[in-house]
């Protein structure tokens, strides 16, 4: 733990930095290769919808205990009285009550089905309920859904436009959380997981999640490259890249706390549960929230440097960031040549004792290198100054001054 606590203040400080705006091309691909296979999944296998979406008969079997044949009982059931090319959708819940959904059938085919299914696990006739579902409600909650979908990601985006006074900093936002919900809903496509309305649901909360998370990686990039703005001393990637690297830590913390809970049904409802709204629901958060603290560090912090690399601001910012790391740079290697190479190198004095040079830590009490008259002192060149402490250091010779020495 101490390890990691280190690692995260190297980041957060800049004694460490993992390079994420300018190795974007690299995330890039990456996501456009993901992407594109997540949309292949539409193609090739297709959502698969729930009965609330596509319409259909459930049938629900109330038993002590499932059997181990559960699932090949019930289609048989299904076919004796819908014909053999019948299929069923057979899955248990909690353990003990069987759900067999089959496409639509008629009020006569569904008691008779009920009456097999009873007779297929031994038991009662009342022990089988059955219910119809028509497409027409699946078509009107997605169609609520989606101009809810729309208007929140309009609102959003003019509501993040304000906040950050920027307009690309809203759509690199709005970019990434389009990102994330392709690739959500593409692994639901290539695993076949069952889409629910309350897969719906999740699906709206993993929105809200990776605009949480892309909201405190952009509060640093705003702090930070306010700062460079001011300064002039750092460009707006690197600003943006520190902010990145000071905000990692806190992003792999909060996905590992958010998804153990979530973890943890999922585990109980796939071992005890079985198919339901909570295993749906947690299922869509978990896939979620793990894309969503991806695209937060690794798209929308590259993305919205590229977005803003040819503003004249932004232009001059670096061109000036350039010219005080020239600067630092010129003025390193003359400020190294007024350090001794051993602490016991010393020059003397006229009074016998002995005066160094300051060490590089003391520079703040050292006056600036002059380059036009330096001296020779045991071989080096040090300050004119060096041994006095500097003109600034000499008391000046007031009337007072000079009375007082008379």
């Amino acid at each position: 733990m101490s390890r990691m606590a280190d690692w995260g203040n190297d980041l957060y400080t800049g004694k460490r930095s993992i390079d994420f705006v300018g190795r974007s091309r690299t995330w890039y691909l990456w996501s456009a290769l993901i992407m594109v296979v997540a949309a292949l999944g539409f193609v090739v296998q297709g959502l698969n919808l729930s009965l609330e979406f596509t319409g259909g008969s459930e049938f629900r079997v109330a038993t002590q205990s499932a059997p181990s044949d559960y699932e090949q009982r019930a289609t048989d059931a299904v076919r004796e009285v819908a014909g053999g090319d019948s299929s069923a959708n057979v899955s248990t819940l909690g353990g003990s009550t069987v759900r067999v959904q089959t496409e639509e059938l008629s009020n006569d085919e569904a008691r008779q089905v009920s009456r097999a299914l009873a007779t297929a696990f031994d038991v009662e006739t009342n022990k089988v309920s059955s219910n119809f579902i028509g497409p027409s409600w699946g078509k009107s909650v997605s169609q609520q859904a989606l101009r809810a979908l729309v208007v929140f990601l309009v609102l959003t985006t003019a509501m993040m436009a304000l906040y950050y006074r920027n307009l690309k900093m809203a759509v690199a936002s709005m970019i990434a959380l389009a990102h994330d919900m392709l690739i959500t809903v593409g692994i639901y496509t290539w695993t076949g997981f069952e889409v629910s309305p309350a897969t719906m649901i999740g699906f709206l909360t993993v929105l809200g999640y990776s605009l949480y998370d892309t909201v405190v990686v952009f509060d640093h990039v705003k702090e930070n490259t306010r700062a460079a703005f001011a300064n002039r001393r750092m460009s707006f990637a690197d600003a943006a890249n520190l902010a990145v690297n000071q905000t990692l830590v806190r992003s792999i913390n909060t996905t590992v706390i958010a998804n153990l809970p979530v973890l943890a049904v999922i585990i109980i409802g796939f071992a005890v549960l079985g198919p339901g709204t909570l295993l749906d629901l947690s299922l869509a958060l978990f896939i979620g929230t793990t894309v969503g603290a991806f695209s937060s560090v690794f798209i929308a912090t590259p993305l919205l440097v590229d977005l803003r690399r040819k503003d004249p601001e932004v232009v001059k910012l670096a061109a000036d960031a350039d010219k005080h790391q020239a600067r630092e740079q010129r003025r390193s290697p003359v400020l190294a040549t007024s350090v001794p190479a051993d602490s016991s190198e010393s020059a003397s004095s006229p009074s016998g004792t002995s005066a160094t040079t300051p060490a590089s830590g003391d520079r703040q009490d050292a006056e600036p290198v002059d380059t036009d008259g330096p001296q020779t002192v045991t071989g080096r060149k040090v300050h004119k100054y060096a041994q006095s402490g500097g003109p600034r250091n000499q008391p000046k010779k007031t009337p007072r001054n000079r009375r007082g020495t008379s």
